[in-house]
């Protein structure tokens, strides 16, 4: 994730991703103005996160989407951070200036309790061109409320992983295993370091915001057997397996990471690894299709191994920019029918085709890994996407029962806050401005804050 203009999300329901705009910002609409356009039955507001899949998006839809159904698209693009607060307050209000948002799984939940969306089930049943079953299992959980319903549908979906130069691995004599543990990782790092000029071992996100630093570290404390909050809502930041995994990563991205690491998130590693500056890289799965898109210096010398582990078996994250629908528009069938095409079959194959089968918006559908195009575009990492977003447990991801769902995050409210806030803290760790003791120590104070209105 990165945004142009700020990096700290101010409203209650802000969240930072697990990580995918490396875009400048984007203010546009797809034919005739933003949003607060027009407003007649073929007519539909939408607003949306400036990733470059959502940019492609924007591109095509008036030469196929409005031009096959007569429904107009306008559009408001923003960077996330400024789209996330746009969101929240015009759902939180029910303006309905807006028909349909990008929301993430750790928002629908929420803004379903809240009775801000529609429920999709409705359409999904009339739509049988759709097929929700080929919607892969953990994104229609993930989608799907505690009353049952469902509330999003993908555009796509991510786990992480590790990503590393296959060529400088043998040229160093180094091995990656299939499945590395976090030490293995740490020792090819420091072997790595400096194998080629101006090359560091790892790139390790370290800027401030929960869905930038704290998105990747939460997985290392979840495989450490730590966790933010027991069963009973107890804060854990400052317990033993939290302390060895932030200490862990802290030290790891200082002595052997990029440069600047406490200013550097997804969109800088990205960089990072595709100008050759980084042996290995542990993030989102979706930095791959631009890793091996046409063009890429480093396309066909990147490896893809699953997530480090340490406990667990698996590690990875889970995340999905998603279509959510207010509750207070006024044109919700053509909102639907809009999402039914971005999050189609048909979709898939036009972005194949006019763009280039590496970047389409996949890791949500079944069948997008049958495409024979794009098995051989993505063979490097399709099989190991999809597998990482099977094994993900929202609802699991530790060694011990969590009082809320989430991988990367915590499924309540006041996460954004309470993550951005200790994001601050580790950052200044890794910038050496205090110790991890330090940084955590503050941290469970903030922790313990939020507790107290769920025991």
């Amino acid at each position: 994730m990165r945004t142009q203009t700020r990096r700290t999300p101010r409203a209650l329901y802000a969240v930072a991703a697990a990580g995918t705009l490396i875009t400048p910002l984007l203010a546009g609409c797809s034919g005739a103005g933003g949003a607060g356009g027009g407003s007649s039955a073929h007519s539909i507001n939408v607003l949306m996160v400036n990733n470059p899949q959502m940019v492609e998006l924007q591109k095509l839809t008036a030469a196929h989407f409005t031009k096959d159904t007569g429904i107009k698209v306008n559009f408001t693009v923003l960077p996330e951070n400024d789209v996330r607060d746009k969101i929240s307050q015009d759902f939180a209000n029910q303006a309905g200036q807006y028909d349909v948002a990008t929301l993430s799984n750790y928002e629908i939940p929420i803004y379903a309790k809240n009775n801000w969306l529609h429920s999709l089930d409705s359409y999904v049943a009339a739509d049988k061109g759709f097929d929700q079953q080929d919607i892969l299992a953990p994104m229609r959980t993930a989608l799907t409320a505690a009353d049952g319903k469902l509330y999003g549908e993908p555009f796509y979906g991510e786990s992480s992983f590790l990503m590393y130069r296959k060529d400088v691995f043998k040229k160093k004599g180094l091995t990656m295993p299939a499945h590395p543990t976090w030490q293995q990782v740490a020792d090819l790092a420091a072997k790595a370091d400096g194998a080629e000029s101006g090359m560091k071992g790892i790139c390790l996100r370290g800027l401030p915001g929960w869905g930038e630093v704290i998105a990747p570290l939460t997985t290392v404390v979840n495989t450490f057997g730590g966790t933010w909050f027991d069963k009973d809502w107890t804060p854990r930041l400052d317990s033993k397996e939290f302390k060895q995994a932030t200490q862990f990563y802290v030290d790891l991205v200082r002595r052997h990471g990029e440069s600047g690491a406490a200013q550097s998130g997804f969109a800088e590693c990205l960089n990072n690894m595709t100008q050759g500056k980084t042996a290995m890289w542990y993030d989102a799965t979706s930095g791959a299709g631009s890793l091996e898109a046409a063009g890429s210096p480093v396309k066909g010398k990147i490896g893809y191994v699953p997530a480090p582990v340490e406990k667990t078996k698996s590690s990875g994250w889970l995340y999905t920019w998603a279509w959510g629908i207010q509750k207070a528009s006024k044109h919700a069938g053509d909102a639907w029918k809009f999402i039914s095409w971005a999050s189609g079959k048909d979709y898939e194959q036009l972005v194949g085709k006019t763009d280039g089968w590496a970047n389409v918006p996949a890791g949500k559908r079944t069948s997008t890994y049958d495409i024979p195009e794009y098995r051989k575009e993505a063979a490097a990492f399709a099989d190991v996407t999809r597998d990482a977003i099977a094994s993900a447990q929202p609802g699991n991801p530790g060694v011990q029962p969590r009082p809320a769902p989430g991988i990367q995050f915590v499924g309540i409210p006041e996460f954004t806050d309470l993550g951005t806030k200790v994001s601050q803290e580790i950052s200044s760790a890794i910038a050496g401005r205090e110790s991890v003791d330090s940084a955590l120590s503050k941290s469970q104070s903030l922790a313990e804050t939020v507790a107290k209105k769920y025991r």
